[in-house]
Parts: structure tokens; C-alpha cells; sequence
């Protein structure tokens, strides 16, 4: 059995298309050079995947299942079809990314100087939103998100994830003492997050559960500000890994807590409306921030 992509691609723009003279407009061919494809992929798979009358097509159930995978097939021969263009010629014109502050500051503006000189016809417009943004509206190309994503109508493309770390400085843990465990907490000093209670559910183990909901004493809305209060001395924080890794290394910030934490980690997403103009854009720049994270 030989079945090419043509045979493929000829048999998905049928459904899509409604009809078979539809897509033989959509095709360029003639509605019965399309039939004859049809019936050559038929005879191929030694099965029916459609049931003709002269008013409507339907589906038959091996016609479903095939319909599925050649959808996958196609959208994987078309990414590596990209990934070729990208790599034959230099991608150029504006790129606006958009993230959390922390994000961008931690994992997106270390690496930009090897980005601009692997891509230096690429204009980056960089923007920090600490709020989930719409891209229309700001004219972004790529959002980096963090936690869950409720918006269908974008593209995702999942980057990295990043635990959470319950955090004090050495020298507020001098003065009001170590937390032995999570209930200890409410005798603390707790920073975190104004208008984003997901933010202050701590991923800790107690006698209620294995989330930890938490009031702030003193609150922000951007991460970055609560890792300088939390450097600052000003109280106990819950921070993802990627923007504390060097500050606990450091012994700036000390982890609190270890033996309580659910080792929850954070999703991290990349999400864009798929724009044929960008998609070089877009895909080279995703690709490198994926390798560096």
C-alpha cells in the first residue's frame, strides 16, 4: 500500500471543503479527478471512508478514524516543511513578546543578545504584563503564560514548567525564627499576591489538604516585586523556581517548609494566533527559548 500525502491532503480538503466539486475549487483539479483520488485511496486501504448519495457525504466510522490520523500527518509534514523554510532563509520584521515581568527579566533577557545575533533581522519588541493580556489589543505576536490557560481560541505551545518555593531571607528568619510547618505560618509576616488568589495557594501539605490558601500582609501584583520584598526582609514568599534559583544559591533566599511541599510545578505556556506572516517569526524564536529553558 502506497499512500502519498497528496492522497492525504486530497481526502481531508473533501471533508473540510463539504462536497467534492468544492474542494476540486480549493484543489485547482476537476470534481472528477478528485473522485478518481478518492477511489484510488479507497481501493488502497481496502475499505470504504465515504457514503455518497447524491444530496450528502457522510463519514463512514474507518473514514472518521482515518480522517483523524491523516490530520495529524499533514499538520506534522507541514511543520517540518517550516522548520526547512526557517532554516533556508533568515526570518525578519517585528516580534512582540509579551510576559510577567519575572519571566522576562529571569528567562527572556539573558538570552537576547544570542537571539539577535542568530536572527538580526528580526526587530524584538519586548512587554511585561503581570495580567493576562489580549494580543490583539497590544499588539503582541507571542504571550509566555503561566499556570492554567482558559483561552480556546489561541495556540499553545508548552515551553517548560517551574516549581514553587516557600521563601524567606537569612536575615527575617534571624529575627522572627524558622517555620517548622505550615501552620507556623500564621504567626509570619506573609507577602504575596493583590487580586490573584491563585497566586497565594501555597503548594504545602497540612491537616486541611495539600494547598495552603494564604492571606498577605503585604501584597503585589507582580512577582518580581514580591522577590525584593522577600530579599528585602519584609516576610515569607511563595516564588517559582526560575526566578529564585540564583538567590537561593546565593543563600539570598532560603527554602522553607521542603518537607511539606506538594512539589507542584507550574505550566508555562507560549501562546499566539497562528498568522502565516509570523509563523517564521514566531517559530524560530520558540524554538530557541525552548532549547535555553
Amino acid at each position: 500500500m502506497d499512500i502519498n500525502s497528496d492522497d492525504l491532503r486530497t481526502f481531508v480538503t473533501v471533508i473540510d471543503s463539504g462536497s467534492l466539486s468544492a474542494a476540486a475549487v480549493h484543489l485547482g483539479q476537476t470534481t472528477s479527478g478528485v473522485s478518481r483520488a478518492l477511489a484510488r485511496l479507497e481501493e488502497k486501504l481496502q475499505t470504504s471512508l465515504l457514503t455518497r448519495t447524491t444530496r450528502r457525504m457522510e463519514l463512514t466510522e474507518e473514514g472518521q478514524l482515518f480522517l483523524d490520523k491523516a490530520r495529524g500527518i499533514i499538520a506534522s509534514i507541514e511543520e517540518v516543511e517550516e522548520t526547512i523554510r526557517i532554516r533556508r532563509q533568515l526570518p525578519a520584521g517585528r516580534l512582540c513578546v509579551d510576559a510577567a515581568s519575572p519571566f522576562m527579566l529571569h528567562c527572556v533577557v539573558p538570552h537576547v543578545g544570542e537571539f539577535r545575533a542568530l536572527y538580526p533581522e528580526i526587530r524584538l519588541e519586548l512587554t511585561s504584563n503581570d495580567r493576562i493580556a489580549d494580543l490583539i489589543e497590544h499588539r503582541t505576536d507571542i504571550a509566555i503564560r503561566i499556570g492554567t490557560l482558559n483561552d480556546s481560541t489561541l495556540h499553545a505551545r508548552p515551553l517548560t514548567s517551574s516549581g514553587l518555593h516557600v521563601l524567606a531571607s537569612p536575615d527575617y528568619l534571624a529575627r522572627h525564627g524558622t517555620p517548622a510547618t505550615p501552620e507556623d505560618l500564621a504567626q509570619h509576616a506573609l507577602v504575596g499576591f493583590v487580586q490573584y488568589e491563585q497566586g497565594n495557594a501555597w503548594p504545602l501539605r497540612h491537616a486541611e489538604g495539600n494547598s495552603l490558601q494564604v492571606t498577605p500582609q503585604l501584597a503585589a501584583s507582580s512577582g518580581e516585586t514580591l522577590r525584593q520584598l522577600a530579599l528585602a526582609g519584609q516576610g515569607i514568599a511563595c516564588l517559582a523556581d526560575f526566578m529564585t534559583r540564583a538567590d537561593i544559591a546565593a543563600g539570598r533566599l532560603v527554602p522553607l517548609l521542603a518537607a511539606f511541599n506538594t512539589g507542584y510545578r507550574q505550566q508555562i505556556h507560549a501562546v499566539y494566533y497562528r498568522n502565516t506572516q509570523l509563523s517564521q517569526r514566531i517559530s524560530c524564536f520558540l524554538e530557541f527559548l525552548q532549547n535555553k529553558l
